[in-house]
């Protein structure tokens, strides 16, 4: 499988001790930024995934204000918790970039959600790569070119893998069309986490 150049797929990256120890941090993030249900911007509409941040930065989007970064959670006003040392040690492996990571994503599928066609372009600087941390259950995931109508191409994505989107693969869409139920034990009540580390300012 031929992928746009600038992206990479690292199947099996993390080994099962790696992924229950990302697990147990993440817990403590959500314990301290709880999962909240993002709206899309104008229409509304919530997105099928729950998400959270960490990190001094984080993305967010509502009805009134749309897509960008800030320093609180949106629901309770407090600051992200801080960025993990396991995601910054990810980060210095993997990106090849001299700066470090200011937000993560952390986006929670349950069985039924999806993620449409979209490209990470909130951020100012987008030299930095954005690398894509895949806990729980396998997932269909689609990346196609720099235009929406570009052809595209799908493949899965299980627990452990990263995906790096960066150089010229940066801007490419990208998307994730299903979850497959029951196809990890990871998560002791099912489900996909995302994380998606991000350098906003240049």
């Amino acid at each position: 499988m031929l992928l746009p150049n600038g992206i990479r797929h690292l199947p099996g990256y993390l080994d099962r001790a790696a992924q229950e120890a990302l697990v147990e941090t993440i817990r403590t993030v959500v314990a301290e930024a709880p999962l909240y249900t993002p709206a899309m911007p104008g229409t509304g509409k919530e997105m099928s995934v729950r998400m959270t941040n960490c990190g001094s930065l984080g993305w967010v989007t509502d009805k009134q204000r749309g897509y960008r970064y800030q320093h609180t959670h949106p629901v309770t006003g407090k600051p992200w918790p801080a960025m993990p040392p396991q995601l910054l040690d990810l980060w210095n492996d993997i990106a090849g970039y001299d700066k470090a990571p200011e937000a993560c994503l952390v986006n929670f599928y349950d069985d039924d959600a999806r993620m449409g066609l979209h490209q990470d372009r909130d951020e100012q600087d987008l030299n930095a790569p954005v690398l894509s941390i895949s806990l729980g259950n396998s997932c269909l995931f689609r990346v196609g070119g720099l235009n929406r109508n570009d052809r595209t191409l799908s493949f899965k994505l299980s627990s452990g893998d990263i995906v790096v989107l960066g150089g010229e693969g940066r801007l490419c869409f990208h998307g994730v069309d299903r979850i497959y139920p029951a196809t990890s034990t990871l998560l002791k009540n099912g489900g996909r986490i995302n994380l998606t580390l991000r350098r906003v300012n240049p």
